[in-house]
């Protein structure tokens, strides 16, 4: 799951650098449009100019989601933290390899709904997989798989 998280999101945000630069694309009215924009900050363009500190969580976070999704046997949680994973890849690739330099880049947004802020298909699979794991918590455990070994 993550992986295909990471595949989408990298593959969207090169169509939208090659096809948005100079021509943002309306789909429903002034509802739902595609304009490319670039995130040097965190979510909801927080904490700008911080690229290198978010960068460095990205990896960090990363790391304990692999250890605690290899430690869990909740099939639904799994799911959740493989999306919030994926997003966090997809978004920490941008951070690592787009300009001005690595640790340095911003993350391409290109999704506009309404007044909400823009946002891509990394930003989406961690706000899904957070509503996910929130979900699996409040179901005492949700579908069990086999144990895992450690």
């Amino acid at each position: 799951m993550a992986l295909t998280v990471i595949v989408a999101d990298q593959l969207s945000k090169w169509w939208a650098v090659s096809n948005l630069a100079d021509n943002p694309l309306t789909l429903i009215g002034s509802y739902i449009s595609f304009e490319l924009s670039r995130n040097s900050g965190s979510a909801l363009s927080l904490f700008q100019g911080f690229t290198p500190i978010l960068a460095i969580l990205a990896v960090i976070l990363t790391v304990v989601l692999v250890r605690v999704i290899q430690r869990s046997e909740d099939l639904l949680s799994i799911f959740g933290l493989a999306l919030i994973l994926g997003g966090a890849v997809g978004n920490l690739i941008d951070r690592i390899f787009r300009a001005p330099g690595i640790f340095e880049g911003s993350v391409v947004d290109f999704i506009r709904v309404g007044s909400f802020p823009i946002f891509n298909i990394a930003d989406s699979a961690i706000t899904v997989g957070a509503v996910v794991v929130v979900v699996a918590s409040f179901t005492h455990g949700g579908r069990r798989g086999a144990p895992k070994q450690v």
